[in-house]
């Protein structure tokens, strides 16, 4: 069949078309030489500077250890009366924040009773399935962003946690950190027995983890960064070079405001003032939790 050509075009003819697609071969690999510059820089390593989030109301609405505790019971692992009981005295330390106002030593023998003879392995098998299920969509996405410049700084980037080690290092792995400081429980035969190792990753005990990393690991603390929401964290942020306030309650806005610590508050309108005023909201739960479990007490019943 004799192939028409369009009026106004010279017929192609099997030469022209080969010249065709050598031309074509010709531009793209001059294209390709052309785009060949040099390679991608890759992140210089920064050997000394470092930073360190606070994980509750920092880089998650409310607390991953309440979360945790959800999601546990949703598995069956307790009851909600055992949640409401871990959950209150919780709030009573990270409120308190001094031996003279709670008993320190009934919070800290009872802070992981409810998994007590639970393997490790279950453990953080339940810990990946939960913060899919509860915690991911929870992330702070400012506060990510915040983490990702250090990162691409080529800082390491350190969760620094009362949460559990192993829930810590979940949360940290997933966001791509370095790793995370998290309270450590004592482990028998890989199983927990429900106590701690020393005390719980608050306070002091935050700024006490953050100088023994930096000495391993050659950190000149005048060159990191620590951010958290919480009064509670002062210790933490006062040790580093430069302190950041992130969704911060009344006591560290006043702080922050004082020193001059930069403040990042990514709530927004009634969300803030539920958050950030109360400071049992914020130090302990957040979003409310407490006050869910005030009403537990009353009314007896499981608040989730």
């Amino acid at each position: 069949m004799v192939r028409v050509p369009f009026r106004g075009r010279r017929a192609r003819l099997p030469g022209d078309l080969a010249d065709e697609e050598t031309r074509a071969l010709v531009a793209g690999a001059a294209a390709a030489a052309a785009a060949q510059v040099e390679a991608a820089p890759v992140v210089e390593p920064d050997r000394t500077g470092a930073a360190f989030f606070d994980c509750d109301n920092t880089m998650m609405m409310g607390a991953s250890l309440f979360w945790f505790a959800r999601g546990l019971a949703a598995r069956k692992y307790f009851t909600g009366r055992d949640v409401a009981s871990f959950i209150w005295q919780q709030a009573k330390f990270r409120v308190a924040g001094s031996e003279s106002a709670v008993d320190m030593h009934t919070v800290r023998d009872n802070a992981l009773a409810f998994i007590a003879g639970r393997s490790v392995e279950e453990i953080s098998a339940a810990g990946e399935e939960i913060y899919d299920e509860l915690m991911a969509d929870r992330i702070w996405a400012g506060t990510r962003v915040l983490a990702q410049a250090h990162l691409d700084a080529g800082q390491r980037v350190w969760l620094v946690t009362a949460t559990p080690i192993e829930l810590a290092s979940v949360i940290a792995r997933r966001l791509g950190l370095t790793g995370a400081l998290g309270t450590v429980s004592e482990i028998v035969d890989g199983k927990y027995t429900g106590r701690l190792v020393g005390e719980l990753m608050h306070h002091e005990a935050k700024a006490q983890a953050v100088r023994a990393l930096a000495e391993r690991e050659g950190l000149d603390l005048t060159r990191c960064t620590a951010y958290s929401d919480s009064s509670n964290d002062l210790p933490m942020l006062s040790l580093v070079g430069t302190a950041v306030a992130v969704n911060p309650d009344t006591e560290l806005k006043a702080v922050a405001r004082s020193r001059g610590w930069a403040v990042k508050d990514f709530r927004t309108g009634r969300k803030a003032a539920r958050i950030g005023v109360p400071t049992l909201g914020a130090a302990a739960l957040g979003g409310g939790a407490v006050s869910g479990v005030l009403a537990l007490r009353r009314r007896n019943q499981w608040p989730f």
